[in-house]
């Protein structure tokens, strides 16, 4: 006799009727008012978010990804930490804050000179001409068509269907995630890996840096 399997990560929240309205901007989810959250952790990480915004580019970082939270994660405040996480200043790099879900890097926002830079994971086969996971098969027009300047985008590979994004500058990293095109591949990667289970990063999840991604900010 099987065992029934059990269901994992946004699964639990969301079926796929739900996610796939979602992922074509055709739905708007009820999320919940409440965040669950540990107070210990909490407390672990608060001082690097006054560390972060003794930066120059914090503002920039605060509001991009506000708008990656609206726009890029469903359900946030339901899915938060369990789902996806985002740590501030993680000492690996000079990363200002990542975004992660499951094992996998979602978006990593990081100094550039006194600019900042975005690097945004993607599924290859979004931004290939013939829609395979065949790197020769990029289209670079269509790259550059989602940022304010050519310049603004490179690229770089990973494995099989995951793609990595390089973009320069404030103004061409809000252009890339409002675009339908570009931000249709971050919700469709997205989904990929909050479906996929636990997340491995919840450890580093910093609560107070979320509190700005969802609105939660107090006096």
């Amino acid at each position: 006799m099987k065992t029934q399997t059990a269901i994992k990560g946004l699964r639990q929240f969301l079926d796929e009727v739900q996610q796939r309205a979602w992922l074509e901007g055709e739905a708007e989810l009820a999320d919940a008012v409440e965040r669950s959250e540990s107070l210990e952790q909490r407390f672990k990480y608060s001082g690097r978010l006054e560390k972060l915004m003794r930066r120059p580019q914090a503002l920039d970082v605060l509001d991009i990804l506000r708008t990656y939270a609206d726009r890029c994660i469903p359900i946030p405040r339901t899915t938060e930490r369990f789902c996806w996480s985002v740590s501030c200043l993680p000492s690996t790099d000079k990363t200002f804050a990542r975004v992660n879900a499951s094992w996998m890097e979602l978006l990593a926002l990081q100094p550039d000179g006194d600019g900042i830079r975005a690097r945004i994971i993607v599924h290859l086969s979004d931004f290939t001409r013939d829609g395979s996971a065949e790197p020769e098969q990029l289209d670079q027009d269509l790259l550059e068509s989602l940022v304010e300047r050519p310049e603004d985008v490179s690229h770089f590979p990973w494995k099989d269907d995951v793609f990595g994004v390089r973009v320069r500058g404030a103004a061409s990293i809000r252009k890339f995630i409002s675009e339908r095109h570009g931000l249709r591949a971050i919700r469709r990667f997205n989904l990929t890996h909050m479906n996929r289970g636990r997340n491995a990063y919840q450890a580093s999840h910093c609560y107070s840096l979320a509190d700005h991604m969802l609105g939660d900010v107090g006096p």
